[in-house]
């Protein structure tokens, strides 16, 4: 099933402004939609990875909303869609 996890800026500059701590992630399935402060991330039962909301203990950047994960990651730099490099890659 497709999950979006989207970071809702509205919600924080509304907490920024009013002091209020309401969540800023959404998650949404075909089926449902849910908000949350923190989202974690499974495979086979185990955390691989955790979407953070901490407006009173922001990193050291300012940001107030972050990814974290063991994992390793892949970076995209050259903003090409996965589907266009894979077929120019078999072309």
């Amino acid at each position: 099933m497709k999950t979006i996890i989207h970071v809702n800026q509205h919600v924080i500059k509304k907490n920024r402004k009013t002091g209020a701590i309401e969540p800023p992630l959404t998650v949404k399935t075909y089926k449902k939609t849910k908000y949350g402060s923190r989202v974690d991330i499974k495979v086979k039962g185990e955390v691989v990875g955790t979407f953070v909301y901490s407006p009173n203990k922001p990193l050291s950047c300012g940001a107030h909303v972050w990814f974290e994960t063991k994992e390793a990651v892949e970076v995209d730099m050259d903003g090409q869609p996965d589907w266009k490099r894979t077929r120019e890659m078999c072309s």
